[in-house]
Protein backbone atom coordinates (compact mmCIF):
# COMPACT_ATOMS: atom_id res chain seq x y z
CA UNK A 1 0.00 0.00 0.00
CA UNK A 2 1.44 3.31 -0.98
CA UNK A 3 1.49 6.07 1.72
CA UNK A 4 1.70 9.79 1.57
CA UNK A 5 3.04 11.58 4.70
CA UNK A 6 2.06 15.32 3.32
CA UNK A 7 -1.32 17.05 4.29
CA UNK A 8 -3.36 18.11 1.86
CA UNK A 9 -3.21 21.40 0.96
CA UNK A 10 -5.98 23.54 -0.15
CA UNK A 11 -6.05 24.09 -3.64
CA UNK A 12 -5.80 27.37 -5.80
CA UNK A 13 -9.40 29.52 -5.86
CA UNK A 14 -11.00 28.87 -9.26
CA UNK A 15 -14.34 29.82 -10.20
CA UNK A 16 -16.55 26.96 -10.07
CA UNK A 17 -18.26 26.05 -13.49
CA UNK A 18 -22.16 26.10 -13.65
CA UNK A 19 -23.86 22.79 -12.64
CA UNK A 20 -25.56 20.96 -15.31
CA UNK A 21 -29.07 20.19 -13.37
CA UNK A 22 -30.32 24.00 -12.41
CA UNK A 23 -31.22 23.60 -8.60
CA UNK A 24 -33.77 26.52 -8.22
CA UNK A 25 -36.13 25.63 -5.16
CA UNK A 26 -39.04 26.78 -7.12
CA UNK A 27 -38.63 23.81 -10.10
CA UNK A 28 -41.89 23.55 -12.16
CA UNK A 29 -43.06 19.47 -11.97
CA UNK A 30 -41.64 19.31 -15.53
CA UNK A 31 -38.19 20.38 -14.38
CA UNK A 32 -37.98 17.87 -11.41
CA UNK A 33 -39.27 15.36 -14.39
CA UNK A 34 -36.28 16.36 -16.58
CA UNK A 35 -33.75 15.79 -13.66
CA UNK A 36 -34.92 12.61 -12.58
CA UNK A 37 -34.71 12.14 -16.25
CA UNK A 38 -31.29 12.94 -16.60
CA UNK A 39 -30.14 11.31 -13.58
CA UNK A 40 -31.85 7.87 -14.47
CA UNK A 41 -30.49 8.67 -17.92
CA UNK A 42 -26.90 8.94 -16.48
CA UNK A 43 -26.89 6.02 -14.75
CA UNK A 44 -28.06 4.10 -17.84
CA UNK A 45 -25.60 5.09 -19.47
CA UNK A 46 -22.62 4.10 -16.42
CA UNK A 47 -20.76 2.04 -18.83
CA UNK A 48 -19.27 5.06 -20.79
CA UNK A 49 -15.52 6.34 -20.25
CA UNK A 50 -15.53 9.99 -18.51
CA UNK A 51 -14.22 12.48 -20.93
CA UNK A 52 -10.62 13.61 -19.78
CA UNK A 53 -9.15 17.21 -20.27
CA UNK A 54 -6.55 17.48 -22.92
CA UNK A 55 -3.60 16.02 -22.54
CA UNK A 56 -1.21 18.07 -20.32
CA UNK A 57 -4.60 20.05 -18.33
CA UNK A 58 -3.84 17.79 -15.03
CA UNK A 59 -6.86 18.71 -12.72
CA UNK A 60 -7.01 18.09 -9.30
CA UNK A 61 -9.25 18.86 -6.06
CA UNK A 62 -10.34 18.40 -2.87
CA UNK A 63 -13.93 16.82 -2.19
CA UNK A 64 -15.56 15.95 0.94
CA UNK A 65 -17.63 13.47 1.50
CA UNK A 66 -20.61 13.71 4.34
CA UNK A 67 -23.66 12.72 5.54
CA UNK A 68 -25.26 11.42 8.88
CA UNK A 69 -23.17 7.99 10.72
CA UNK A 70 -23.77 5.15 9.01
CA UNK A 71 -25.06 6.21 5.95
CA UNK A 72 -22.36 4.76 3.64
CA UNK A 73 -19.91 7.07 3.27
CA UNK A 74 -16.53 4.96 3.99
CA UNK A 75 -18.06 2.23 2.23
CA UNK A 76 -18.18 4.76 -0.72
CA UNK A 77 -14.50 6.37 -0.13
CA UNK A 78 -13.03 2.38 -0.30
CA UNK A 79 -14.81 2.23 -3.89
CA UNK A 80 -13.76 5.59 -5.17
CA UNK A 81 -10.37 4.65 -3.75
CA UNK A 82 -10.08 0.80 -5.27
CA UNK A 83 -8.71 -0.39 -1.78
CA UNK A 84 -9.87 -0.18 1.47
CA UNK A 85 -8.11 3.48 3.09
CA UNK A 86 -11.57 3.75 5.85
CA UNK A 87 -12.47 0.77 8.22
CA UNK A 88 -16.34 0.35 8.32
CA UNK A 89 -19.16 -1.23 10.90
CA UNK A 90 -22.49 -1.12 11.80
CA UNK A 91 -21.58 0.84 14.90
CA UNK A 92 -22.38 4.84 14.10
CA UNK A 93 -19.17 7.02 14.52
CA UNK A 94 -16.90 4.00 13.44
CA UNK A 95 -15.25 6.90 11.27
CA UNK A 96 -13.44 9.38 13.60
CA UNK A 97 -10.81 10.75 11.22
CA UNK A 98 -10.73 13.00 8.40
CA UNK A 99 -9.64 10.37 6.12
CA UNK A 100 -8.05 11.18 3.09
CA UNK A 101 -8.16 8.84 -0.25
CA UNK A 102 -6.88 9.77 -3.68
CA UNK A 103 -7.76 7.95 -7.26
CA UNK A 104 -5.78 9.18 -10.53
CA UNK A 105 -7.64 8.65 -13.55
CA UNK A 106 -6.10 9.94 -16.73
CA UNK A 107 -5.18 13.45 -16.20
CA UNK A 108 -7.17 14.09 -13.10
CA UNK A 109 -6.66 13.50 -9.53
CA UNK A 110 -9.46 13.24 -6.84
CA UNK A 111 -8.85 13.77 -3.34
CA UNK A 112 -12.02 12.34 -1.28
CA UNK A 113 -12.03 13.40 1.78
CA UNK A 114 -14.23 10.89 4.17
CA UNK A 115 -15.40 12.37 7.54
CA UNK A 116 -16.86 11.44 10.71
CA UNK A 117 -21.03 11.00 10.71
CA UNK A 118 -21.84 14.37 12.65
CA UNK A 119 -23.05 13.68 16.07
CA UNK A 120 -25.97 14.98 17.53
CA UNK A 121 -27.25 12.86 20.34
CA UNK A 122 -24.11 13.15 22.73
CA UNK A 123 -22.19 16.36 23.30
CA UNK A 124 -18.99 14.49 24.79
CA UNK A 125 -15.31 15.81 24.23
CA UNK A 126 -14.60 12.73 21.84
CA UNK A 127 -17.82 14.22 20.08
CA UNK A 128 -17.39 17.44 20.04
CA UNK A 129 -13.64 16.52 18.44
CA UNK A 130 -15.20 14.53 15.72
CA UNK A 131 -17.63 17.35 14.76
CA UNK A 132 -15.10 20.08 14.53
CA UNK A 133 -13.67 17.57 12.11
CA UNK A 134 -16.64 17.45 9.63
CA UNK A 135 -16.84 21.46 9.90
CA UNK A 136 -13.26 22.18 9.09
CA UNK A 137 -13.34 19.55 6.27
CA UNK A 138 -16.70 21.14 4.13
CA UNK A 139 -15.02 24.19 4.52
CA UNK A 140 -11.77 23.36 3.11
CA UNK A 141 -12.93 22.26 -0.31
CA UNK A 142 -13.83 21.97 -4.14
CA UNK A 143 -16.77 20.16 -4.01
CA UNK A 144 -18.95 18.30 -1.49
CA UNK A 145 -20.78 14.80 -1.77
CA UNK A 146 -24.18 14.78 0.61
CA UNK A 147 -24.98 11.30 0.99
CA UNK A 148 -28.44 9.88 2.07
CA UNK A 149 -30.41 7.02 1.58
CA UNK A 150 -32.52 7.68 -1.73
CA UNK A 151 -35.76 8.83 -0.38
CA UNK A 152 -35.31 9.34 2.93
CA UNK A 153 -34.56 12.35 5.08
CA UNK A 154 -34.19 13.19 9.21
CA UNK A 155 -32.98 15.13 11.86
CA UNK A 156 -29.84 13.76 11.07
CA UNK A 157 -29.50 14.52 7.76
CA UNK A 158 -30.81 17.68 8.03
CA UNK A 159 -27.99 18.80 10.74
CA UNK A 160 -25.31 17.61 8.53
CA UNK A 161 -26.47 19.79 5.73
CA UNK A 162 -27.08 22.98 7.58
CA UNK A 163 -23.37 22.78 7.79
CA UNK A 164 -22.91 22.61 3.81
CA UNK A 165 -21.17 26.46 2.48
CA UNK A 166 -23.63 28.01 0.44
CA UNK A 167 -20.85 28.72 -2.25
CA UNK A 168 -19.38 25.30 -2.27
CA UNK A 169 -20.86 23.27 -5.17
CA UNK A 170 -22.77 20.14 -3.67
CA UNK A 171 -23.68 16.95 -5.03
CA UNK A 172 -27.07 15.55 -3.99
CA UNK A 173 -25.72 11.34 -3.82
CA UNK A 174 -28.86 9.22 -2.99
CA UNK A 175 -27.05 5.49 -1.66
CA UNK A 176 -29.26 2.24 -2.03
CA UNK A 177 -31.26 3.88 -5.27
CA UNK A 178 -31.51 -0.14 -6.57
CA UNK A 179 -34.22 -0.42 -3.87
CA UNK A 180 -35.90 2.61 -5.14
CA UNK A 181 -38.28 0.73 -9.02
CA UNK A 182 -40.22 3.88 -9.97
CA UNK A 183 -39.68 7.20 -10.90
CA UNK A 184 -42.61 8.35 -9.25
CA UNK A 185 -41.13 7.14 -6.08
CA UNK A 186 -38.76 9.42 -5.77
CA UNK A 187 -40.08 12.91 -7.40
CA UNK A 188 -41.66 14.09 -4.06
CA UNK A 189 -38.33 13.31 -2.06
CA UNK A 190 -36.47 15.14 -4.78
CA UNK A 191 -38.35 18.07 -4.82
CA UNK A 192 -38.52 18.26 -1.07
CA UNK A 193 -34.62 18.10 -1.11
CA UNK A 194 -33.81 20.55 -3.50
CA UNK A 195 -35.88 23.03 -1.63
CA UNK A 196 -33.38 22.78 0.95
CA UNK A 197 -30.61 23.54 -0.61
CA UNK A 198 -29.44 24.19 -4.35
CA UNK A 199 -27.94 21.20 -4.68
CA UNK A 200 -25.34 21.33 -8.20
CA UNK A 201 -26.64 17.71 -9.24
CA UNK A 202 -28.77 14.57 -8.28
CA UNK A 203 -26.61 11.06 -8.36
CA UNK A 204 -28.41 7.92 -8.22
CA UNK A 205 -26.31 5.19 -6.89
CA UNK A 206 -25.61 2.14 -5.16
CA UNK A 207 -22.12 2.30 -3.58
CA UNK A 208 -22.08 -1.39 -4.11
CA UNK A 209 -22.30 -1.01 -7.84
CA UNK A 210 -19.11 -0.74 -9.59
CA UNK A 211 -20.36 1.11 -12.87
CA UNK A 212 -22.12 3.80 -10.77
CA UNK A 213 -18.67 4.51 -8.58
CA UNK A 214 -17.00 4.73 -12.30
CA UNK A 215 -19.72 7.50 -13.33
CA UNK A 216 -19.29 9.21 -9.94
CA UNK A 217 -15.52 10.46 -11.55
CA UNK A 218 -16.84 11.79 -14.43
CA UNK A 219 -19.49 13.39 -12.58
CA UNK A 220 -16.77 15.08 -10.21
CA UNK A 221 -14.33 15.79 -12.82
CA UNK A 222 -15.63 19.45 -14.09
CA UNK A 223 -16.16 20.63 -10.36
CA UNK A 224 -12.34 20.30 -9.70
CA UNK A 225 -10.14 23.18 -10.65
CA UNK A 226 -7.40 23.10 -13.13
CA UNK A 227 -3.78 22.38 -11.17
CA UNK A 228 -0.93 20.17 -10.47
CA UNK A 229 -1.54 16.69 -8.23
CA UNK A 230 -0.86 16.95 -4.96
CA UNK A 231 -0.02 13.38 -4.41
CA UNK A 232 2.06 10.82 -6.87
CA UNK A 233 -0.73 8.87 -9.37
CA UNK A 234 0.12 5.71 -7.35
CA UNK A 235 -0.55 6.76 -4.08
CA UNK A 236 -3.94 5.84 -2.57
CA UNK A 237 -3.71 7.54 1.17
CA UNK A 238 -2.37 10.44 3.01
CA UNK A 239 -2.19 8.05 6.19
CA UNK A 240 0.68 5.74 7.28
CA UNK A 241 0.54 1.84 8.01
CA UNK A 242 0.95 2.75 11.80
CA UNK A 243 -2.39 4.57 11.64
CA UNK A 244 -4.14 1.92 9.39
CA UNK A 245 -2.85 -0.54 12.69
CA UNK A 246 -4.91 0.62 14.69
CA UNK A 247 -8.00 1.47 12.41
CA UNK A 248 -7.78 -2.13 11.77
CA UNK A 249 -7.92 -3.22 15.12
CA UNK A 250 -10.84 -0.64 16.09
CA UNK A 251 -12.64 -2.24 13.01
CA UNK A 252 -12.45 -5.72 14.44
CA UNK A 253 -13.36 -4.82 17.81
CA UNK A 254 -16.56 -2.99 16.71
CA UNK A 255 -17.04 -5.80 14.62
CA UNK A 256 -16.72 -8.56 16.76
CA UNK A 257 -18.81 -6.89 20.33
CA UNK A 258 -21.58 -5.59 18.06
CA UNK A 259 -23.56 -3.42 19.97
CA UNK A 260 -22.79 -4.66 23.48
CA UNK A 261 -19.77 -2.01 22.97
CA UNK A 262 -19.80 1.40 23.58
CA UNK A 263 -18.49 3.35 20.68
CA UNK A 264 -16.29 5.43 23.34
CA UNK A 265 -14.05 2.23 22.44
CA UNK A 266 -10.23 3.29 21.09
CA UNK A 267 -6.93 1.79 20.41
CA UNK A 268 -3.52 3.15 20.51
CA UNK A 269 -0.24 1.64 19.07
CA UNK A 270 2.52 1.68 21.33
CA UNK A 271 5.01 0.29 18.71
CA UNK A 272 5.37 -0.49 15.28
CA UNK A 273 8.57 -1.18 14.78
CA UNK A 274 9.32 -2.65 11.14
CA UNK A 275 12.41 -5.63 10.64
CA UNK A 276 12.52 -6.40 6.69
CA UNK A 277 9.34 -8.03 5.93
CA UNK A 278 8.05 -8.60 9.48
CA UNK A 279 5.86 -6.06 11.65
CA UNK A 280 5.97 -6.21 15.24
CA UNK A 281 2.91 -4.19 16.22
CA UNK A 282 1.66 -3.32 20.21
CA UNK A 283 -1.34 -1.81 20.73
CA UNK A 284 -3.33 -1.02 23.72
CA UNK A 285 -7.65 -1.07 23.50
CA UNK A 286 -8.68 1.67 25.72
CA UNK A 287 -12.37 1.50 27.33
CA UNK A 288 -14.08 3.19 30.10
CA UNK A 289 -15.67 0.50 31.98
CA UNK A 290 -14.09 -3.03 33.42
CA UNK A 291 -16.92 -4.38 32.33
CA UNK A 292 -16.24 -3.48 28.95
CA UNK A 293 -12.79 -4.83 29.36
CA UNK A 294 -14.20 -8.72 30.21
CA UNK A 295 -16.34 -7.70 27.54
CA UNK A 296 -13.07 -7.82 25.15
CA UNK A 297 -11.42 -10.24 26.66
CA UNK A 298 -14.32 -12.82 26.69
CA UNK A 299 -14.05 -16.48 28.08
CA UNK A 300 -10.87 -17.28 28.54
CA UNK A 301 -9.78 -14.51 26.52
CA UNK A 302 -10.88 -16.27 23.21
CA UNK A 303 -12.82 -12.82 21.99
CA UNK A 304 -9.59 -11.07 22.15
CA UNK A 305 -7.54 -13.71 20.41
CA UNK A 306 -10.39 -13.34 17.63
CA UNK A 307 -9.80 -9.50 17.19
CA UNK A 308 -6.48 -10.17 17.13
CA UNK A 309 -6.00 -13.06 14.66
CA UNK A 310 -8.56 -11.44 11.96
CA UNK A 311 -6.63 -7.90 12.62
CA UNK A 312 -3.11 -9.35 11.95
CA UNK A 313 -4.15 -11.42 8.41
CA UNK A 314 -5.63 -8.32 7.23
CA UNK A 315 -2.47 -6.33 8.42
CA UNK A 316 -0.47 -9.20 7.06
CA UNK A 317 -2.17 -8.87 3.44
CA UNK A 318 -1.86 -4.67 3.88
CA UNK A 319 1.87 -4.71 4.68
CA UNK A 320 2.34 -7.84 2.19
CA UNK A 321 4.28 -9.34 5.00
CA UNK A 322 4.77 -10.84 8.41
CA UNK A 323 2.92 -8.86 11.39
CA UNK A 324 3.20 -9.94 15.23
CA UNK A 325 0.77 -8.69 17.09
CA UNK A 326 0.42 -8.03 20.70
CA UNK A 327 -3.01 -5.95 22.37
CA UNK A 328 -3.75 -5.67 25.26
CA UNK A 329 -7.03 -3.89 26.83
CA UNK A 330 -7.07 -1.29 29.76
CA UNK A 331 -9.68 1.02 31.57
CA UNK A 332 -9.14 4.51 31.36
CA UNK A 333 -12.48 5.76 32.78
CA UNK A 334 -13.90 8.46 31.71
CA UNK A 335 -11.72 9.41 28.75
CA UNK A 336 -14.22 10.26 25.89
CA UNK A 337 -14.99 13.41 27.85
CA UNK A 338 -11.66 14.27 28.48
CA UNK A 339 -10.07 16.72 26.21
CA UNK A 340 -6.64 16.23 27.23
CA UNK A 341 -7.04 12.52 26.70
CA UNK A 342 -9.18 12.78 23.75
CA UNK A 343 -6.17 14.29 22.02
CA UNK A 344 -3.69 12.55 23.61
CA UNK A 345 -5.14 9.45 21.76
CA UNK A 346 -4.85 10.85 18.47
CA UNK A 347 -8.01 13.31 18.01
CA UNK A 348 -8.05 16.91 16.39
Amino acid sequence: MSTGKKEPRKPASTPKPGANVPGDAQQSPDALDAMLAQAFASRAAADAVPVAPPAGEQRCGLIAIVGKPNVGKSTLLNALVGQKVSITSRKAQTTRHRITGMRTVGPTQFVFVDTPGFQTRHGNALNRSLNRTVVGAVNDVDLIVFVVEAGQFNQADDKVLSLLPPKTPAILLANKFDLIHRRADIAPWLKAMQERHNFAEFVPMSANHAKDVERLFGICEKYLPQQPWMYGAEELTDRSDRFMAAEIIREKLFRLTGDELPYTSTVVIDQYAEEGSLRRIAATIIVERDGHKGMIIGEKGEKLKRIGTEARHELETLTGGKVFLEIWVKVRSGWADDEARVKTFGYE
